[in-house]
């Protein structure tokens, strides 16, 4: 097989148009030169130069050989380049999941937005999955980093979960509610109400920390006749199938017909945490840098 050396070599000379030129440009002495042609034509068992008493010149094989070498040399280039940015954090696809309460808006959006503006060789591929489901995917290496709602009741090992911030809920209701007109409610006044998320018994994030909540105040949440941890809770707490506890950020995607009513209890807060393998390489680093970094909001 042809080394890149000899694939150099045969292309400087075609180039300069001689032995002597090409042996001053790559720095080396000209019968070594004069060897690694011999040993390509030996291989290729044809001859690519005529030598002359002047000047090598491409036999008809040099000639159609010549353009796939230097191709040949650029991928070879493109190719070590894109290895060297790769292993950099500077090119390359991350799979990113969120959980269905971790809307991609407000803080989350703007980070991941100034993510992508800085690295322009990095691209997000982007789902959707439970807290238990992305801490599944990252532990077997389909996922590169999962955002989700603390609090996980199943921990996987050599999986990192850092708290990136906590934001307060809110009591999402229709719009006709009796409870619609309130400006602010109390935990206890929702004892009566049909909830359309209650906790998994194996899961935890949201509707887990809703149910401690309710708890607390001595009730369990009622489940309404149609649930979801989706959410498509939204739409169905616009048709009036029940109430939930909802983070604010919610808000900004809910539809019209979903009322948000300030929760008096100002401990009712809930925790977005990112999750990925310790130790992750350096594109990873990079968003994980961005997710969390430490300023005012």
């Amino acid at each position: 097989m042809l080394s890149t050396r000899q694939l150099r070599y045969f292309v400087e000379i075609a180039e300069s148009g001689s032995f002597s030129a090409a042996a001053e440009r790559l720095f080396v002495a000209q019968s070594a030169l004069s060897r690694q042609i011999k040993d390509m034509e030996n291989r290729l068992q044809t001859p690519l130069f005529e030598r002359t008493a002047r000047q090598p010149r491409l036999t008809a094989a040099g000639e159609a050989f010549l353009p796939r070498a230097r191709s040949l040399l650029n991928e070879l280039v493109k190719a070590s380049d894109m290895a060297t940015q790769v292993g950099n954090g500077q090119l390359g696809t991350l799979r990113l999941s969120h959980s269905s309460t971790v809307p991609l808006s407000g803080r989350v959006l703007t980070d991941i937005s100034a993510f992508i503006e800085r690295e322009p060789g990095v691209s997000l591929d982007i789902g959707k999955l439970s807290s238990e489901a992305q801490l599944e995917e990252l532990s077997e290496g389909r996922l590169d980093l999962g955002l989700l709602r603390l609090p996980v009741l199943r921990q996987r090992e050599g999986i990192q979960i850092v708290p990136l911030f906590s934001e307060r809920l809110l009591l999402a209701v229709p719009t006709d509610h009796r409870l619609a007109a309130s400006s602010t409610v109390e935990l206890a006044q929702l004892k009566d109400e049909a909830f359309i998320s209650i906790p998994h018994p194996q899961r935890g994030g949201l509707s887990y920390l809703c149910a401690e909540l309710c708890m607390g105040q001595g009730f369990f949440p009622t489940a309404a006749r149609v649930v979801s941890r989706k959410t498509t809770q939204l739409q169905l707490i616009q048709a009036g199938f029940g109430i939930a506890l909802l983070p604010q950020s919610m808000q900004d995607i809910a539809p019209s017909g979903v009322r948000f009513l300030t929760l008096a209890d100002e401990h009712c807060q809930s925790t977005v945490a990112l999750a990925y393998r310790q130790d992750p390489p350096p594109l990873i680093q990079h968003l994980i840098r961005t997710l969390t970094r430490d300023e005012d909001r």
